[in-house]
């Protein structure tokens, strides 16, 4: 890549971040996307899957790719203020690097568009509304393979405490199922200090919070990854009163669908017997957010050849527990899903954390392999 390229990718990137577009509120992004696209002489189309636009390069040939980049960032307050390029927009950052993943397809389709050694058809798709917005289904909905066929996708996360630039990819599982769950006790209100005459609600959520917990300890495989975590509690509103309901909230992860359905089971078995042992009533709420992000093998190989092509690959590296929405993809077409380290992750430069930034030292690495692997895939490879 030239530095002349690689100088405009730092300044988009950073325009990015300082400009974050929230989920389900990436128009911006999106409209500064779209005009980066056809000052290269893409093909835009706009507003697939609400916010979503998908760049189409076509240079002949009878096959086609996809490369996706997600968009949006998250409802968290940055506290980096010594950064030149810091978030313009109060409560709203990058904190998952997706201005990164973006500026990177951005630089695969310069790439693509300078290179004249290929033929084929390269879908560019950016998709808004990654973090629970339900950005991928989204543009499945409203047409994506179907309106811009493409035989593989293709995607990326950056990952920090992974050395910057080097790709890692997985056998099979890259990132967890998710579902959001919700449970709640419904008693018997009264006054905290005639507690017999109550049916407290508080109670069986407190012992709800420690059951939960022998799920993945006494119902799942040992040798299975599952996570149970209970992040909300609700209940009450006056310290002499005993509430009539109570409410816990959370995420459950998992890598294979069997434990995936044990979690679900438990979980309602739990709440029910809960319920039944301190008179309550008892209601669970399991919503699957998205499938387990899984490669498929030949597309997971290539993705390994051309990232060794551009730069150090690792092969090494078990899933995370984390969620990506890009698995609805993966469920439709053939596909594969990398990790490029971002650097060290000291100094809270973790996903998610106010203090993160995306490091536009890979960016060249990113968007080379993007551009290396939709080549070798047109290629037939």
């Amino acid at each position: 890549m030239d530095e002349a390229l690689a100088q405009n990718l730092t300044a988009w990137r950073r325009h990015l971040h300082a400009h974050p577009g929230l989920t389900l509120h990436e128009g911006e992004t999106a409209a500064f996307v779209a005009a980066r696209l056809r000052e290269m002489g893409v093909e835009v189309t706009e507003g697939v899957g609400g916010h979503g636009l998908v760049g189409t390069i076509r240079r002949g040939g009878n096959r086609s790719v996809g490369l996706r980049g997600d968009m949006d960032a998250l409802p968290i307050q940055e506290v980096n203020p010594d950064l030149p390029h810091r978030s313009t927009i109060p409560g709203v950052m990058h904190a998952c690097g997706h201005d990164g993943h973006t500026t990177a397809l951005l630089g695969a389709a310069a790439l693509l568009t300078a290179d004249k050694g290929w033929a084929g058809t390269v879908q560019l798709v950016f998709q808004p509304a990654e973090e629970g917005g339900g950005g991928a289904r989204a543009m499945i909905a409203d047409g994506l393979f179907s309106r811009f066929p493409m035989e593989r996708i293709f995607g990326w996360h950056n990952w920090p405490g992974l050395e910057a630039g080097t790709v890692a990819v997985h056998e099979r599982a890259v990132m967890a199922a998710g579902a959001r769950f919700e449970i709640a006790f419904e008693g018997h209100a009264g006054h905290a200090a005639l507690p017999h005459l109550t049916r407290d609600p508080m109670l069986g959520a407190g012992h709800c919070i420690v059951a939960l917990q022998s799920i993945v300890a006494r119902n799942v495989d040992p040798m299975q990854a599952g996570v149970v975590s209970v992040t909300v509690a609700e209940a009450g509103s006056a310290q002499n009163q005993i509430a009539n309901r109570a409410v816990l909230k959370g995420t459950a992860r998992w890598l294979s669908d069997e434990t995936g359905a044990a979690i679900e089971a438990g979980m309602r078995r739990v709440a029910d017997g809960i319920a039944a042992a301190f008179g309550l009533r008892a209601e669970v709420e399991f919503k699957v957010g998205v499938p387990v992000t899984a490669n498929h093998p030949a597309e997971r190989d290539l993705a390994a050849v051309a990232a060794g092509a551009v730069t150090t690959v690792r092969r090494d590296l078990a899933a995370a527990m984390t969620g990506e929405d890009f698995s609805w993809f993966l469920a439709e077409v053939p596909g594969a899903f990398v990790w490029i380290g971002n650097g060290p992750g000291e100094g809270g430069c973790e996903l998610h954390n106010p203090n993160y930034d995306f490091n536009d030292a890979i960016l060249p690495a990113a968007s080379g392999f993007l551009a290396e692997v939709a080549k070798r895939s047109l290629a037939g490879g």
